[in-house]
């Protein structure tokens, strides 16, 4: 079992040096690699930033820290570059705007800038879940607290449903606390973190319009398009998508084998990775009896392909996506640290709240004292 490790004054001052690296490393990007010619000169002149991205969650202890380090920049940030490097991706010189501050948060925070929006842009449908920060935050909260209180006497089952919740609801509060930072302070308009994927009719639905829009984004520039290019030539444009969806599923397996190792410190037994090969393979499938139905009106209801689709999501993810987790106890871990968390916050804010009324009975019992004290005054 891993040892749980305590959000101290130590790993807050390891999470600013970290970004702190980050920073100076974008401004390094910003002002010397982007003057340099887009292909080999550029990519060699990043292949210093690759190394430090791919080192940075080495030199913290939490768990939560590593994962959002790892999320944030090992992943998203490294592949940012790789495309930046050609001039392609969210910060080339025809993507995200310029100034430093707007290159930074681009490159480093799991952000989608939204596009312009026109006449002919379609309207954006109202959420069937009213949900967001003011709806996420408090189901977090409870979720964790019944895991941390009671995993051992909930059926196996129901917490992995659990789980499955808390990582929609990681990403999502990842990615909308990130886009408020940046949209009050920068003002840009960014795409949500992801489109409601519990609705989904269709695994290629799931995974290419509706879940963690940003990873979905990065991936079909950096994997999915350099892919069905070579692809095409042989295969042509019409089949040239196959291998480039698989392609696509396997460099996320690996991505997220990549991810839990660096929490966990652990051999990978490959089956994260396996997860998303199955996911692609059936996305492939899915594909191919839609190009054999084509001719044909006929179809499943979504009341039936809906449950299917993430039925079948959650239970592949309970067979390989979750055991490897649990197996090292990096579930555990996570939870008891924003249980530390929670725990200090509540401390923290009864401590403030405490001295707030405290000020206030001795300034009303000022006021009390000063009232019985002008009568006495105005009589001398």
């Amino acid at each position: 079992m891993m040892t749980v490790v305590v959000v101290d004054g130590g790993e807050i001052n390891n999470l600013s040096r970290v970004w702190l690296a980050v920073i100076a490393s974008l401004c390094y990007c910003h002002f010397i690699s982007a003057t340099l010619p887009k292909g080999k000169c550029r990519l060699f002149s990043l292949s210093p930033i690759f190394y430090i991205f791919s080192i940075l969650p080495l030199h913290t202890n939490s768990a939560f820290f590593t994962a959002v380090t790892v999320f944030f920049i090992t992943w998203l940030a490294n592949f940012k570059l790789l495309l930046f490097a050609f001039d392609r991706g969210p910060i080339s010189s025809s993507g995200a705007p310029k100034s430093l501050p707007a290159f930074i948060a681009t490159a480093a925070l799991p952000l989608k800038i939204k596009p312009p929006q026109t006449d002919a842009s379609p309207k954006k449908s109202k959420k069937v879940l009213p949900l967001n920060l003011a709806t996420e935050i408090p189901i977090s909260v409870v979720l964790i607290s019944i895991l941390y209180e009671c995993r051992d006497y909930i059926h196996p089952k129901i917490v992995l449903v659990a789980y499955c919740c808390l990582v929609f609801l990681s990403v999502e509060i990842l990615v909308e606390v990130s886009s408020l930072l940046v949209g009050a302070f920068l003002g840009f308009e960014l795409e949500p973190a992801s489109d409601e994927p519990y609705l989904s009719s269709s695994l290629r639905e799931f995974w290419g319009r509706r879940w963690n829009l940003t990873v979905s984004s990065i991936l079909h520039q950096t994997v999915y398009r350099p892919v069905w290019s070579a692809a095409a030539a042989v295969l042509g444009g019409d089949w040239a998508a196959l291998p480039a969806v698989l392609a696509a599923f396997v460099v996320s397996g690996l991505m997220h084998e990549l991810f839990f190792w660096y929490i966990t410190r652990v051999s990978p037994t490959w089956e994260m990775t396996m997860f998303f090969v199955v996911q692609g393979v059936c996305v492939v499938v899915e594909f191919g009896v839609k190009v054999a139905l084509a001719g044909r009106k006929w179809r499943l209801p979504w009341f039936v392909s809906g449950p299917l689709t993430v039925g079948f999501v959650v239970a592949t993810s309970f067979w390989l996506f979750f055991p490897p987790v649990m197996r090292n106890g990096a579930d555990v871990r996570v939870i008891e640290e924003f249980r530390f968390v929670g725990e200090l916050v509540k401390e923290k804010l009864m401590e403030y709240s405490n001295r707030y009324f405290s000020y206030k009975r001795i300034g009303c019992s000022n006021f009390l004292n000063l009232c019985s004290f002008g009568p006495l005054c105005w009589r001398i």
